[in-house]
């Protein structure tokens, strides 16, 4: 039996039989083997000892590639548990898979793990790198994997497994330590060659709180220890930035247990914050020809049943009854928007309608992903629809996609577009999901946009695209979507007269700029480390009397700031005034206004700069006009 290979580089080798992947690749000479971490057949990831036994074409994974790290990181990952099992005799475990930055496995055990069981897991993780055990993958039937993680007392693998339907299944074992996986895995535990074990949290088996509450242990691997350093120093930066942290600091919002979970509540200063950011969206909404409207929180299940969310969207939404008719809490606000333009004959002459909501939603997200403000369960939306011709819908596409970049360049953000296509879950027919995924494809092309695919990750009635921003730290957050529909216009019959007289269908488009304004909020306080630009200071200014004798002028001073629009309060304690100055710097306030003496004989101020920066002697308009100034270049 004669084997060809062939390299996406046009490279052609035969073997008489079949030939692992380790073999072909010391056949075509590859250089630097020992970053090569699996192979690609015919595009499937495969362990380097997978036995090719017909033609096929073939692609080296690299270990600094994307697809080599994630494979290392679940590798490390299997590594991990095998040293929490000889450490924590009884311990069961559970899933482990490499995640965003990392990996995690979770696991059963008498007590939960602590930060301080970390070193010693890591010593073990090091001597099992150190024996450079091979992974070996093993093809069983599921009744023998089944008797075999039984035998061990591995109740989660066991249920894992009478729910996968296939009839066999892959184990992978290194050392004395054997798990359920699909892989592919690196060629053995010695080439991990840098590692961390990050945190500990508690975590729901299978993310449901009904479920029993196991331990999780996250971790990182990196190809080399100048990259895991790097990582682990942006990950001091980010705790020293957490928003959790920062949002009390600032006294922004908090959370109740007794309120419940992911339900924020805005102090004054947050609510400010929220209360500028909210402003300044209206504005570009409006000048952006978006018209304002507003739907209820409550509509009746019959609707979402005819929208597709009952059916697509129900596990994620809160219903009740009102005399005895059911109803369900918004989770979107797409239907509204509907009612709103089918309350009329709409003319092709009035396209497109552009409505806008600041619309507060609910979403039941299980309380083992709730997270601060980046993922709660009432949050409100910049919420858009725009309603228009099929042949308007390219440039209504560019004109939110331009919006966004108008925004993002305001704050500081650069950012990448992703296209996600039709998931398994949808609804539509294919025709309309081609047309709205051209639209999509085809604006980004005329603005000279470039995207990735992200398959099958589409809303359930159109593509999207999804805009994932990066912050000061350099993490990735999605935020901006831009989604394209033809199905949910043609569930509720929505129509135009076109100029033939007739009644047509229109496109909506479904888009949100900053996305959740919770959400948002917690990443400008990570990104800008609580110390946001002036216009979006919830207090930009404190006035600060030296003495009580300066306290009537720094009451005159405080008006005046007030009378221009400024946000500004007094403190005028019987305090010392460096008490004073550290509170305000603490709660990273822009400008600290001093008035003492010298202030009120020359009618001026004394100005303190949070950055620890004094100006000098200056009169109030001055500070006025360099404040507004501020503001009004938003800075």
């Amino acid at each position: 039996m004669i084997v060809k290979v062939r390299t996406k580089k046009g490279r052609t080798l035969e073997f008489s039989g079949p030939a692992s992947g380790m073999d072909i690749l010391k056949a075509l000479g590859m250089k630097e083997l020992k970053r090569i971490v699996a192979i690609k057949v015919n595009g499937e990831a495969k362990d380097l000892s997978f036995k090719i036994d017909k033609n096929a074409e073939i692609e080296p994974i690299y270990i600094d590639s994307e697809e080599g790290i994630e494979i290392l990181r679940h590798s490390t990952a299997h590594v991990m548990a095998q040293a929490v099992k000889r450490l924590f005799p009884g311990v069961k475990v559970a899933i482990g898979p490499a995640i965003k930055d990392g990996f995690y496995y979770d696991f059963e055990y008498e007590r939960p793990f602590r930060e301080e069981d970390l070193p010693r897991i890591e010593e073990e993780m090091k001597k099992i790198i150190k024996e450079n055990y091979p992974f070996v993958r093993k093809e069983v039937s599921k009744e023998e994997a089944i008797r075999f993680f039984e035998s061990q007392g591995e109740k989660y693998k066991v249920e894992l497994l009478k729910e996968i339907p296939d009839e066999k299944v892959s184990l992978y074992t290194q050392g004395d330590f054997t798990d359920l996986c699909r892989g592919p895995h690196i060629p053995s535990t010695g080439m991990i060659k840098a590692f961390a074990l990050t945190h500990t949290a508690g975590a729901y088996w299978r993310g449901d709180e009904r479920n029993p509450m196991l331990s999780r242990i996250y971790g990182t691997a990196f190809p080399n220890k100048k990259s895991l350093e790097d990582y682990l120093r942006r990950i001091e930066e980010a705790k020293k930035r957490n928003h959790i942290i920062l949002g009390k600091q600032l006294d922004l919002f908090s959370m109740h247990e007794e309120i419940g979970a992911g339900l924020i509540v805005w102090h004054p200063n947050g609510a400010m914050l929220r209360y500028v950011l909210e402003t300044f969206e209206i504005e570009e909404h409006l000048k952006r020809g978006y018209e304002l409207v507003k739907g209820p929180e409550l509509l009746k299940t019959e609707l979402w049943k005819k929208s597709g969310h009952f059916d697509n969207y129900r596990e994620n939404m809160y219903f009740t009854n009102i005399d005895e008719q059911s109803y369900g809490i918004k989770p979107m606000n797409c239907i509204a928007h509907m009612f709103i333009y089918a309350s009329k004959i709409r003319s092709y002459r009035d396209l497109p309608k552009r409505y806008f909501e600041l619309g507060t939603v609910h979403r039941h997200e299980k309380s083992g992903v709730l997270h601060g403000l980046l993922r709660v369960r009432e949050f409100t939306q910049d919420d858009a629809h725009i309603f228009c011709t099929p042949d308007q819908l390219k440039d209504e596409i560019k004109g939110v996609l331009n919006f966004v970049k108008d925004v993002m360049g305001i704050f500081g953000f650069e950012y990448e577009l992703e296209l996600s296509t039709r998931p398994e879950k949808s609804i539509g027919s294919d025709e309309d999901w081609e047309r709205a995924t051209n639209a999509l494809v085809s604006a980004m092309e005329d603005l000279g946009l470039s995207y990735d695919i992200n398959e099958g990750e589409g809303a359930f009635y159109g593509p999207k695209i999804d805009v994932k921003l990066e912050d000061i730290l350099g993490r990735k957050w999605q935020c901006a979507t831009i989604q394209c529909d033809f199905t949910l216009p043609e569930r509720f019959d929505l129509s135009y007269i076109g100029k033939d007289g007739e009644k047509h269908r229109p496109a909506m488009i479904h888009r949100v700029i900053l996305g959740a304004i919770e959400r948002f909020i917690g990443i400008l306080i990570e990104h800008y480390n609580g110390a946001f630009p002036v216009w979006l200071s919830p207090v930009q200014a404190v006035v600060m009397s030296i003495t009580d004798s300066h306290v009537p002028y720094g009451k005159k001073v405080l008006e005046v700031l007030k009378e221009n629009k400024i946000r500004a309060k007094g403190d005028f304690r019987n305090e010392k005034l460096g008490y004073k100055v550290r509170e305000a710097q603490t709660m990273k306030i822009p400008y600290m206004v001093i008035v003492g003496d010298k202030e009120v004989e020359n009618n001026g101020v004394t100005v303190r700069l949070r950055s620890g920066e004094n100006l000098p002697l200056m009169p109030i308009s001055s500070l006025v006009e360099r404040i507004k100034k501020e503001i009004e270049e938003r800075r």
